[in-house]
């Protein structure tokens, strides 16, 4: 039920999702019956999805009566909504009935109630947004990118444990490179808590390269190689975020003006679409807890759909429990 458009998108991203996965998966749309009911039926009655009818069967509705909206406070809804979509939703995979839950709803209340029903991973202090940027090279994944406004040098190192996690089991990368983004890469630039996560994360054993710079985001590697993961706290990763979104309608309004194919600069400029990585995974929790955008359309929703079935294969949340306890054994 959470989203800009909503419940549309949502009902028709599972649509397409089911269309691209293995006939054993199946999803739970978790809302109002009645209202869910009728998007499908409207849906499937469109030429569009007239041949996703066969998979209406690996779709199951659960009751949710409650709607969280994007303007409530989170913590006041996460208390005062325990029958919303969301809260039901999480509640499904913290009882063993369902792997992954996925939602384009208030990211707050997302982040909070899945801290209350998952819980957070031994140790962990707080959990992280994973963000996966285009670069010209290869995707790196960028945390947090929104959860947390202040962090301390040990989350930011908890972040890199998490973010080192990621790059490995659904990006594929190996001994994945991390960047601590700062304002110059010597040891010394940062602020407090990133001159400290710096020295700590030198001994974290990482494939740590140092510090790294917002103009090496783009370029996806810096003068010592190219990097996997970048880590910073909330307050810098939303605002690069962000900024990021804004750079592909900006760059599309310019080649436009000077007269190139609208279908050209689409094509080129498609790897800067959010709906191409479909969700941010909620890292630390104990589950898989999936934030899309709240603008997603049906294909954002389809892909952040397919990222949780990737998490769940790769059994990521086990691989972060074991990860953070290296990281406890070794300091």
């Amino acid at each position: 039920m959470g989203g800009d458009f909503a419940p549309q998108a949502t009902v028709a991203g599972a649509l397409l999702a089911l269309s691209e996965l293995d006939p054993a998966h199946s999803i739970q749309l978790v809302g109002r019956t009645a209202v869910i009911n009728e998007q499908l039926g409207t849906l499937l009655s469109e030429v569009q999805f007239s041949t996703l009818r066969r998979h209406r069967e690996r779709i199951a509705i659960v009751e949710a009566p409650d709607v969280i909206e994007m303007t409530d406070k989170p913590a006041a809804a996460v208390r005062g909504k325990p029958k919303s979509s969301m809260i039901v939703g999480l509640k499904l995979q913290a009882d063993g009935n369902s792997e992954a839950f996925v939602s384009a709803g208030n990211t707050g209340a997302q982040m909070g109630a899945s801290m209350v029903v998952l819980k957070l991973h031994s140790g962990l202090k707080r959990p992280a947004i994973a963000t996966v940027f285009p670069t010209a090279r290869k995707p790196v994944v960028v945390l947090d990118s929104g959860a947390n406004v202040d962090c301390s040098a040990d989350e930011l190192v908890q972040f890199a444990r998490l973010g080192a996690v990621y790059a490995e089991d659904i990006l594929g990368r190996e001994q994945p490179a991390i960047g601590l983004l700062s304002i110059g890469e010597e040891p010394e630039k940062g602020n407090a808590a990133v001159k400290e996560a710096h020295q700590l994360l030198q001994s974290a054993g990482l494939n740590f390269l140092g510090n790294v710079e917002g103009r090496d985001l783009p370029n996806g590697a810096c003068d010592r190689g190219p990097i996997d993961v970048v880590v910073c706290d909330g307050f810098v990763g939303n605002v690069v975020l962000k900024f990021y979104e804004a750079i592909a309608p900006f760059i599309i309004r310019l080649l436009k003006e000077s007269g190139l194919d609208e279908r050209t600069m689409m094509s080129a400029l498609k790897q800067l679409d959010y709906s191409e990585h479909g969700g941010a995974p909620l890292l630390g929790v104990n589950g898989v807890s999936i934030i899309s955008h709240g603008k997603s359309s049906p294909r954002a929703i389809m892909n952040a759909i397919k990222v949780a079935v990737q998490a769940v294969d790769t059994r990521m949340d086990e691989h972060i429990g074991r990860r953070l306890q290296e990281g406890v054994g070794a300091a």
